[in-house]
């Protein structure tokens, strides 16, 4: 048989002859003595890619292809010849190890609402890949332990699936993560806290069902954004949590189950923007360290089991634009926490400050006060770690803005239509 040139849009025809040879950047070169049992394709198809790297990955994309359900906007017609860097939802670049090389560095399925029963064999085998984000598909399934293998890998979103199981542990050993989203799935049990140590700038780890007390390396975290709303974590929120003040910028405990009392060591977050522990069962007072908080703009404790004094430095916080205390159990505010009601800043109803409106009844406010609560080092809540303004001034107040974390956690999961 003399020297032919093969090619086929076939897949197996790719994985037993083509696979071999690889050679520059043409996926299909001449082929001798070839098996009678194999025939080849009538009409010869030639694929160039761009980079002996696509050429590579080019099979895997095919492979995974084949193994989607469900593409309602038929988003892997595109998915077709050696083009790949435009495939939609793929984007090549150069890769840190060669700047002349073109590969397949990202991959963005979010909004697609494709299903698959599985991504292991897909992302895993995709050697430059550094971001994959997949936020509203249907994928489900496992994380391949050779994850961890990808030397570039810093950003995975697989938020909004229909993931299951325990926390996916194969995480823990990508080197590089910065970014982890693994929001609204079914993700049970506990998280590592070696999740804590790991050097990511973001955890989204809301709208699962964990259920732990949070951990006591709480703190040792470097992320600046930390979301762990909407899951079933229980106990006090660690002292620990002071030693992340370098870098903590937006704290979401929100509708979880945290019990005990708002730690002292809130205060020395020097860098927070928001906090939102709202619909816990938190109790005691509010510590006057909070005053320390000269960059706060929102603060939620709404629905929990909180008393005492408004304390006037927290009011006294010259970039507050949302202090939410409502359904609390809060007894006095002082002057200038009156101004924040009366500016639209305080939300302070269903208290038990009963020359303001909108309060708790006064058999209601009594009941709650015959329940003895005990906060350890009582006499922290009166300790201010700063320096405040004397004579504190706020300014005037625009419109309420939503900060980053809270529009990724309102980003409710897309209704699939079956």
């Amino acid at each position: 048989m003399g020297s032919i040139s093969l090619c086929s849009k076939s897949l197996l025809h790719i994985s037993i002859l083509f696979l071999p040879c690889f050679i520059g950047v043409t996926y299909c070169q001449k082929f001798q003595g070839l098996s009678p049992l194999i025939s080849p394709p009538l009409i010869p198809e030639i694929l160039n890619f761009l980079d002996q790297r696509l050429a590579l990955v080019f099979p895997i994309i095919q492979v995974f292809k084949d193994t989607i359900t469900s593409d309602p906007f038929n988003i892997t017609q595109t998915w077709v010849g050696p083009d790949i860097c435009n495939y939609k939802g793929f984007y090549c670049t150069s890769p840190p190890d060669n700047n002349s090389a073109v590969a397949l560095a990202s991959i963005d399925f979010n909004g697609f609402q494709l299903s698959a029963p599985t991504l292991d064999g897909f992302i895993d085998q995709l050697p430059d890949l550094a971001l994959f984000h997949a936020n509203s598909n249907k994928f489900s399934g496992t994380i391949s332990p050779k994850i961890s293998k990808l030397p570039f890998l810093y950003e995975l979103d697989i938020s909004n699936n229909n993931f299951h199981g325990n926390f996916p542990m194969e995480i823990l050993g990508i080197p590089g993560l910065s970014f982890l989203d693994i929001r609204f799935n079914f993700f049970t049990g506990t998280v590592p806290p070696e999740i804590f140590t790991q050097g990511l700038d973001v955890l989204f780890l809301n709208n699962n069902n964990f259920i732990q007390k949070l951990p006591e390396n709480l703190g040792s975290t470097t992320v600046l954004y930390l979301t762990l709303a909407n899951n079933k974590f229980i106990g006090p929120i660690p002292r620990s949590i002071s030693k992340a003040s370098a870098t903590l910028k937006e704290v979401l405990f929100l509708n979880n189950l945290l019990t005990g009392c708002l730690p002292y060591e809130l205060g020395f977050l020097s860098e927070l923007v928001l906090f939102d522990a709202g619909n816990n069962l938190l109790t005691g007072p509010l510590p006057c360290s909070l005053g320390c908080l000269a960059k706060l703009e929102q603060f939620n404790l709404t629905g929990n089991l909180l008393y005492g004094q408004v304390p006037e430095v927290v009011c006294a916080l010259g970039k507050l634009v949302n202090l939410s205390l409502s359904s609390n159990y809060f007894t006095e505010l002082g002057p200038t926490c009156r101004k924040l009601v009366n500016s639209g800043v305080l939300d302070i109803k269903k208290n038990c400050i009963h020359d303001l409106p909108d309060q708790r009844s006064v058999l209601e406010c009594d009941a709650f006060s015959l329940h003895r609560r005990y906060c350890p080092n009582p006499a922290s809540f009166n300790l201010i770690p700063c320096k405040v303004p004397s004579s504190p001034s706020h300014p005037s107040i625009g419109p309420k803005r939503n900060l980053v974390s809270y529009s990724a956690l309102l980003r409710h999961a897309v209704d699939f239509q079956e």
